[in-house]
């Protein structure tokens, strides 16, 4: 059976980059959250997670392109046999939330269309080239692989989801072999986790985070904090329509979700940017999302935003309150 201690091996190379720059801080204290995590806090699923991990078959001749939507892995001799084996060994580590995923002949229709949320975020960030970024929940890390796709020098992801994890580390064992060493690594920590203060990062990314904090000022602070100077941070989060000030706290649930806490208007979310003592924040996109971008699939059978929406009234979640609408955020440390 597989040892969770064999996980351990997977971030000496990440600890090997931050000892050399910046990020020596935190490289001090990872190796400890990291045994604390995986294996004095082992979850339930960890070993059968393992498991469908360590039965992904080895491929010959892997050829991957971070450029595409489904950041496709190829390969001319993959064998039939090998096929099912792979879906097989994908299957279990279902469901898979952020994507889409095309490992070889098999292509993972993930809940949410996180390429396009993509396409709306690149469009106004800094050429990522050569930068140190840091993914903030980053999922199974589909927005990584794109960051790296996009020339990023070191992609750092943390989220807490250790299943996530194993996701993470089922696409970078293909890509591993396709290119030998991948500068992206997903720690299965919380941003609470990050050492305070490091002004390390060119970029920070928090996509899909602020609103389940129940101090977002905290978590700007947070993020501000993690970049160097100048650094760009880009944010993604709920809002509502309305004036400057407003926000709205949910009496429980918001549309099926308990751990959501604070939904700001975008001139809310600019002034706490402000009081965060971030510069330059701007509003660069505003998108309500749809029932094509978020859904149950194949590969996600568990509800899905249909299932959250009034059903009269798909403008209104379940609960009564306005339907999601995401900003997009960009600001400077």
């Amino acid at each position: 059976m597989p040892d969770q201690n064999s996980l351990l091996p997977w971030f000496d190379d990440v600890l090997a980059f931050m000892r050399g720059n910046a990020l020596a801080p935190w490289a001090e204290l990872l190796p400890e959250q990291l045994q604390q995590v995986l294996h004095d806090k082992e979850h339930g699923d960890q070993q059968r997670w393992l498991e469908s991990f360590h039965a992904l078959p080895d491929i010959r001749g892997v050829q991957a392109d971070l450029s595409r939507h489904d950041i496709a892995l190829h390969s001319d001799t993959l064998s039939a046999g090998q096929s099912e084996q792979l879906e097989q060994a994908l299957r279990g580590l279902m469901p898979w939330r952020k994507g889409p995923f095309q490992f070889f002949t098999t292509h993972i229709d993930t809940e949410w269309r996180s390429d396009w949320k993509w396409e709306r975020v690149a469009a106004h960030i800094a050429p990522l080239q050569g930068r140190i970024v840091l993914d903030v929940g980053c999922g199974s890390g589909y927005h990584m692989w794109r960051m790296l796709g996009a020339g990023a020098q070191q992609v750092i992801g943390v989220d807490p989801s250790r299943l996530f994890l194993m996701q993470f580390q089922a696409y970078k064992k293909y890509l591993q072999q396709a290119q030998g060493k991948v500068s992206a690594d997903l720690l299965p920590l919380k941003m609470e986790d990050v050492p305070p203060k490091l002004k390390a990062f060119d970029t920070v990314f928090s996509m899909g985070v602020l609103y389940h904090r129940k101090s977002p000022i905290d978590h700007l602070q947070e993020l501000k904090d993690a970049l160097r100077p100048g650094g760009e941070l880009v944010l993604e989060t709920l809002v509502i329509d309305g004036p400057p000030g407003q926000v709205l706290m949910p009496e429980d649930r918001y549309a099926m979700m308990r751990n959501v806490w604070f939904i700001p208007t975008p001139e809310t979310l600019l002034l706490w940017c402000r009081r965060a003592g971030l510069k330059n924040a701007r509003v660069v996109d505003l998108n309500q999302t749809s029932l094509q971008e978020q859904r149950s699939t194949d590969w996600m059978r568990f509800n899905s935003l249909a299932d959250f929406l009034d059903p009269d009234d798909v403008n209104r979640t379940a609960e009564g309150y306005p339907a999601p609408l995401r900003a997009v955020v960009i600001a400077q440390a």
